[in-house]
């Protein structure tokens, strides 16, 4: 393990100073394993953290997307439920190569009206993200405090979404490369903040539950 990693882990597990930092709030520091996963991801980060892009590190065991820079937390998005397949790919460091297209709203043809700009409002909140090294993320939102009508139609969109997401896998060629599957529930104003906060070849790390 990287002697510095394990040293980032200890001073963030301990307070100091009257603080207490916490960078797994979560983290049993009695739990080997939990320790050996912290460690592993601490060690991604700081290879992120060199440089000035943002990343995201989505904490499967604290139940958070957490959105930083420079190894700084920016934006913290909750996770409401997430379900993975294989384990054994979600590590590393994955690079974002497809996110969500944004439909922009139409403007008449003759109008003398400016494009708006692109707002929050504009983002979708149900889309499929695919990382580098083969990785696949699919966001879906929560239904649980939208009107029946709002509730009806994501819950189509969600079951088209499963669908279509079974069949893809069934039909895959044996023979193509493996591809890892993660799927997150937020709500409908998260799953569209995250989709505002993406760029190209974002980075990615995981934080795997030890329990799994």
């Amino acid at each position: 393990m990287n002697l510095c990693a394990i040293l980032f882990l200890l001073a963030f597990t301990t307070p100091s100073w009257g603080k207490d930092i916490k960078v797994f709030p979560d983290l049993n520091l009695n739990n080997p394993n939990e320790l050996k996963e912290a460690t592993r991801v601490l060690e991604e980060e700081l290879k992120l953290a060199a440089r000035p892009q943002t990343y995201l590190l989505i904490d499967l065991s604290g139940g958070t997307i957490h959105i930083k820079g420079r190894g700084v937390g920016l934006h913290q998005i909750p996770i409401i439920v997430w379900s993975a397949e294989s384990w054994k790919d979600l590590k590393g460091i994955h690079r974002l190569v497809a996110r969500p297209q944004v439909v922009r709203r139409k403007v008449e043809p003759g109008a003398e009206v400016e494009q708006e700009p692109i707002s929050l409002a504009d983002m979708p909140a149900d889309y499929v993200l695919s990382f580098s090294p083969s990785l696949s993320v699919t966001v879906v939102p929560s239904v649980e405090s939208d009107s029946l009508f709002q509730s009806a139609v994501l819950l189509g969109k969600v079951g088209w979404r499963n669908v279509r997401d079974w069949t893809s896998r069934l039909l895959m060629d044996r023979s193509s490369e493996p591809t890892a599957h993660l799927r997150l529930t937020l709500s409908v104003n998260h799953a569209q903040s995250l989709a505002w906060s993406l760029v190209d070849g974002m980075a990615l790390v995981i934080r795997r539950p030890t329990d799994k």
